[in-house]
């Protein structure tokens, strides 16, 4: 689930509350701690059975749950003390969350979306003239933090390769150069040493950085067992591979790390 997902979840569920508890204190004359405890109650009894069956995570889950809990508890603070006047301890405390609540929400946005606008005007210019992405959604290949499955499905397809026994071979014919094409070359054989032909064979090289980045592409035969491809990578740095060779129903999976040079590097 992505930043933007998390932050409209959350604000639907707030929203739902808000209208509920108007709709408890105005329509039907509630008590603000009443109407609260009610809000409370029904975000337990809805949300907590839905999140087990849809399970988006245990971080997810606490986060949405000590969210959707903290806004009822401040409703039914607030329409406790229509009227009266505040007590600085539940004060204290609804103005606490409120302010986690607010810096959570920049942290997502920040995450997702980069510094922009007026944020972006106040940092210093950069010593470069290198445009910094201040976005970091992330990449990964295989998130198995979000799925137990995803992991054991994964350490059977390690044993299955392993029981195969083909050997693969892979690297670039030179130093790639951001910018400038480079021919990225894959060699199969089986255990035997004999070629691996008419093999389906693609990829992606992952920005660690930036998803956006994430370049897919898909290899030739050349030769008997060879198989290539000429890429343009768009950007310097670090890159994950997840290469896949697939040969039928067979699936042979490699994950790597390659490093692509500044155009500078070259010239030099």
């Amino acid at each position: 689930m992505s930043a933007s997902q998390v932050l409209t979840t959350i604000g639907i569920g707030v929203l739902a509350e808000v209208m509920l508890f108007f709709l408890m204190t105005r329509v039907f004359r509630f008590a603000g701690k009443t109407a609260g405890m009610i809000v409370a109650l029904l975000v337990l009894l809805i949300y907590v059975p839905y999140a087990i069956l849809t399970w988006p995570g245990a971080d997810l889950f606490a986060i949405h749950l000590a969210v959707l809990l903290t806004v009822a508890y401040a409703l039914g603070m607030v329409g406790a003390r229509v009227g009266k006047r505040w007590h600085w301890a539940p004060a204290l405390i609804v103005a606490f969350f409120t302010f986690v609540v607010a810096t959570n929400i920049v942290f997502l946005g920040v995450a997702e979306q980069g510094i922009t606008g007026l944020f972006a005007q106040l940092l210093p210019e950069p010593r470069t003239s290198e445009v910094v992405d201040s976005r970091f959604p992330g990449t990964v290949s295989h998130d198995f933090q979000e799925k137990e499955s995803l992991y054991n499905a994964y350490l059977r397809q390690v044993d299955k390769q392993h029981a195969r026994g083909w050997q693969v071979r892979k690297g670039w014919r030179y130093k790639p150069v951001v910018g400038q094409p480079a021919t990225f070359v894959v060699s199969v054989a089986d255990r035997d040493g004999l070629p691996v032909t008419g093999a389906v064979v693609d990829g992606r090289f992952l920005r660690p950085s930036n998803s956006r980045d994430d370049l897919a592409f898909h290899m030739d035969e050349v030769t008997p067992g060879e198989y290539r491809v000429d890429l343009e990578m768009p950007l310097h740095g670090l890159w994950d591979l997840v290469l896949h060779i697939r040969l039928g129903d067979e699936l042979h999976e490699i994950r790597a790390r390659t490093s692509v040079g500044e155009a500078a590097e070259q010239a030099s």
